[in-house]
This record gives C-alpha cells, sequence and structure tokens, in this order.
C-alpha cells in the first residue's frame, strides 16, 4: 500500500486566540482527523507527526505560575508531555472516524526520542524563543542561576532561547517501521521529537532544545520509505515573493527549482516556509518521491490534485 506521513502543524489546533483550551484543540484535532481518515479509506498507510509550539507554551507559562509551590517542568518533560496529549486527541478522534466508517485499524502514539550532535553549531547560538516575557532582572538571574540563554525581543521584553539541532537519528525507528508495516496508524516524532544526546557514558539523555518538527517529519519519512510526505501549515499554497507585490502562488516546484530559490533567497521566509522546503528538499534528495504542502482545511482537494503546492524530483 502507498505510505504518507503527514505533518500538522501545531498551530494548526489553534483556530485563533479565543480558541486555545483544550477542548478547542480537540474539536480541531477531529476536523483534520476526518480528512485523514478519508486517506486510509482511501488504501493508504498513515503516520502522522505534528507540532507542539503552542502547547509547550502553554506548559511552561503553568509552571512558570506555580513555581512558587511546585517544580518547574524541563523542557524535554514537556516535549513528552505534549507527544502524549496531542498524540491522544488525535488518536481518540481516528478510533471515532475508523468505527463510524467501518475501517479495521488501529491508531498509536510512539513517544519518540530523535538523537541531535551536542557539538551542532546550532547550540552556539540559539535562536528559538520559548516561555513567556520577563523583564530584564529576571532574564539576568535565569541566565546567571540557571545558564539560560536569554534575549531582548524589540522591546517587548526578554525571552528565553534555545537551540533548534539538525535531527541525526529517531530512536524508537525500529518500534515505528514494526507498527507501520503492520499497518497500524501511528503517531510519531512529536514537535519534531523529544531532543536527547548521547552523553559520555553511552546513555541518552535529554537536553534542551527544539527540533524542527518538518525536519524530523522529513528524516521518518524517509526512513520508513514514504511514497509522499504531506506538510499541513497555515497556507492553501507555496508562494513566490509572499507578502509582495509579486507574489504568485504556485501548483508545482522541482526539487532543482526549490534549492535554486531557497539559495536566491527572499522568496520563502525563515519564520515559516524556509524550513518547510528544506524539509522537502531534504526528503526528496533522500529518494522521497513527492512531497505536498496545503492547508488543513484543503487536505482532500490537495491530495486530489485541485490545490496545494506539490514538490517533485
Amino acid at each position: 500500500m502507498p505510505r504518507l506521513v503527514i505533518a500538522i502543524g501545531g498551530n494548526s489546533l489553534i483556530p485563533d486566540a479565543r480558541h486555545q483550551s483544550v477542548q478547542d484543540q480537540y474539536a480541531a484535532a477531529a476536523e483534520t482527523d476526518d480528512r485523514i481518515a478519508t486517506f486510509v479509506e482511501q488504501g493508504w498507510d498513515v503516520v502522522i507527526s505534528h507540532g507542539n509550539g503552542p502547547q509547550i507554551g502553554f506548559i511552561l507559562r503553568r509552571s512558570e505560575l506555580a513555581s512558587n509551590e511546585l517544580h518547574e517542568v524541563p523542557l524535554d518533560y514537556c516535549g513528552a508531555d505534549t507527544q502524549g496529549a496531542i498524540g491522544y486527541m488525535l488518536q481518540q478522534n481516528l478510533v471515532n472516524d475508523f468505527r463510524q466508517r467501518g475501517i479495521d485499524k488501529s491508531v498509536v502514539t510512539v513517544v519518540t526520542q530523535v538523537e541531535v550532535d551536542r557539538a551542532d553549531p546550532a547550540f552556539d547560538k540559539p535562536t528559538k524563543p520559548i516561555g513567556s516575557f520577563m523583564d530584564e532582572d529576571e532574564a539576568v538571574r535565569r541566565r546567571d542561576e540557571e545558564g539560560w540563554d536569554v534575549v531582548e525581543d524589540a522591546g517587548r521584553g526578554w525571552r528565553r532561547v534555545v537551540a533548534s539541532p539538525h535531527p541525526m537519528r529517531i530512536v524508537e525507528l525500529d518500534v515505528i517501521r514494526v507498527l507501520v508495516d503492520a499497518g497500524i496508524v501511528t503517531i510519531a516524532v512529536g514537535g519534531g521529537g523529544i531532543p536527547v544526546v548521547v552523553n559520555e557514558e553511552g546513555d541518552l539523555e535529554g537536553i534542551a532544545a527544539v527540533i524542527d518538527k518538518d525536519l524530523a517529519s522529513a528524516l521518518l519519512a524517509s526512513e520508513i520509505g514514504a511514497d509522499l510526505l504531506l506538510i499541513c501549515t497555515a497556507v492553501e499554497q507555496v508562494a513566490l515573493n509572499f507578502g509582495t507585490p509579486d507574489q504568485r502562488w504556485m501548483d508545482e516546484f522541482t526539487l532543482d527549482e526549490v534549492k535554486a530559490y531557497l539559495e536566491e533567497g527572499g522568496h520563502f521566509a525563515e519564520g515559516s516556509m524556509a524550513p518547510k522546503m528544506r524539509a522537502v528538499v531534504q526528503f526528496l534528495e533522500a529518494g522521497g518521491s513527492e512531497a505536498l504542502i496545503t492547508n488543513p482545511e484543503n487536505l482532500e482537494r490537495a491530495m486530489a490534485g485541485e490545490t496545494g503546492t506539490r514538490i517533485v524530483r
């Protein structure tokens, strides 16, 4: 059966600022899952990954507010927590969809660790903001007492920043392969995976970092031999010269075209589309056949070739 890895953005579970509760996120997951169930019904073997940026932000904020009474939650544990919680939402909704459609499929979430290199250059210059804004005194205290990297954010306050290293190895890959080969819909590498490094004794240990969800999804797709990598994001299609008078929506790119546009710069924003396009390049260069980018509400139309942006080798 054809194999599909679909990467869902963490922000797609939060429709707007007025709908951020767990119940709101569950309802958003239900809508996306209904479309994914259609792909399973059509004969795809499906693996799901997801973002977790907003959800980790919520955990960190709760932890900060409760710090006078309870221990704070380390970043790698936040990743594990969100993998379980978001996986639960996706998993339960899919189970219900399958029952209603008469699909004989099981669903499972794998709490997934992803190894990174402690010597990755990203650790020399952390750039990924996490947690709440602080005043300068609090930021300096955290820097001196807890070793945080902190930066001033355009006059809005100070924030902690962590590295975003490149994903090297999916620790639970063998388990994921067994599940997918058995036809089980598998949710894995949530939030890019829990970042871990190998210490001097050869053991795994968590590290404060954030792995790009799309790069980890591309790695997963390559390792399990996926036919298609589908990245679900905030826009229906990818645009050249996004946000300018010369903006042009694109139906298709070739791999070479994407690489040329990335090298040229200016077409894809670093905070949004550029990392997704780099993930697509990684997947296709590793042997993948095709990638597709669209938003949640157009997943079915994109898969049918009616919209979205396809990138082919």
